[in-house]
């Protein structure tokens, strides 16, 4: 190995396999002389940017100015492109020419890796804060849990499930607007996923309950006439506005049983609503499916 050559390997050694030992590493092995090596240039800036929460790096090998290193990877065409971890190829990246087709490839590889991340650093540290705001959530006192998800999105202003937090606790308070700012005010890219739903199914369920307060006279419509739906349908609204979910569930599932039809199914939609709110992974969510489906398949 000439003097060169050692100082190429030395200094690929330092910029990319030295890194790729906690970070995932994108090569673009290019060429000054290269269309499209050029063109896919700002496409691997701009991702690696992007992903640079999530543990990625971009390192450029000039072939020209690197021949013994290209030829250790037997690079026979360029762009080439590889993602490096641990010092090892775990990815061939060359098919990806769109921010999006990078993207995407780049999200498979992540899920597999444990690549070291500001966003996963983040993600253990509010772990903990966010299931003890949710646990108070739980147990009734929304104001101190708005506190608590108001605290942690100092750290994590757009994480879904501050996001959801903050939004039930306000719903909770009967905050509907100031719920509703929250969620308008997030950025596109953060507005969706099942815990952003599931902070708009309560903020909806809210918006469409009648007030708690009223409780008692739907219970009496109910029971005085076991046929009006409708009144049925109020009292499992208000029910659920008032944190009576084994009751709202009681009395949506009786729709159902009585007329899964009624009003274009519309019990059975809020009843999922419900679930929705509560949250999927719930336990209770499954044993209220599971009623469910026993209404719907008997």
């Amino acid at each position: 190995m000439t003097p060169d050559q050692k100082e190429a390997v030395e200094a690929f050694r330092r910029d990319v396999v030295e890194p790729s030992m906690s970070k995932l590493v994108i090569i673009d092995f290019w060429a000054e002389w290269c269309g499209p090596c050029k063109a896919l240039t700002p496409v691997l800036e701009k991702v690696a940017a992007d992903y640079a929460d999530k543990g990625v790096v971009l390192a450029k090998v000039d072939t020209d100015k690197n021949q013994f290193i290209a030829a250790q990877f037997q690079i026979k065409s360029i762009p080439t492109v590889y993602a490096m971890f641990q010092g090892q190829l775990i990815a061939d990246l060359t098919s990806a020419r769109t921010e999006s087709q990078l993207k995407a490839m780049l999200d498979q590889v992540l899920r597999q890796l444990p690549v070291e991340s500001a966003e996963a650093q983040q993600e253990a540290e509010i772990e903990p804060l966010v299931a003890a705001a949710e646990q108070i959530l739980q147990d009734g006192d929304a104001e101190r849990a708005l506190s608590y998800f108001e605290q942690i999105a100092d750290i994590a202003a757009d994480h879904p499930e501050v996001v959801s937090g903050r939004v039930r606790a306000l719903v909770a308070l009967g905050r509907l607007d100031d719920a509703e700012a929250v969620l308008a005010g997030l950025p596109e890219d953060a507005a969706k996923g099942a815990e952003i739903d599931r902070a708009r199914a309560a903020l909806d369920l809210a918006r469409s309950a009648p007030p708690a307060e009223d409780l008692a006279p739907l219970v009496a419509a109910a029971e005085a006439d076991p046929d009006n739906l409708q009144a049925r349908f109020d009292l499992a609204n208000a029910q659920m506005a008032a944190g009576q979910r084994d009751a709202a569930a009681d009395s949506f599932l009786a729709i159902v049983a009585k007329d899964r039809a009624w009003n274009d199914g519309a019990a059975r939609t809020q009843f999922l609503k419900l679930l929705e709110v509560v949250g999927l992974e719930d336990p209770w969510v499954s044993a209220q499916r599971r009623r469910l489906s026993a209404i719907l398949f008997t």
